[in-house]
């Protein structure tokens, strides 16, 4: 949907609904797009410290990791 700023003003319920609904709405002044209006998604869940150590724990890292690491300890990109 495109929608003028002087019509949004007027059909601002209507704008809402269609956002609600998951269209996007480019808002227009003098038939230029100058904004986007998107239907918002939730955040991510925050988790606290220790629901990260947790979460942390039961989700390692590829166990040959460690020696990788070393192998391309010192090392620059040029040297590999």
């Amino acid at each position: 949907m495109e929608i003028g700023v002087r019509e949004l003003r007027n059909e601002t319920a209507r704008v809402v609904d269609a956002v609600r609904a998951g269209e996007r709405v480019v808002l227009t002044v003098r038939g230029e797009p100058v904004a986007d209006i998107v239907p918002h998604h939730g955040r991510t869940r925050w988790l606290g410290g220790r629901a990260l150590a947790a979460q942390l724990e039961r989700r390692t890292a590829d166990p040959r990791l460690p020696d990788d690491l070393d192998d391309l300890a010192g090392q620059t990109l040029a040297d590999l």
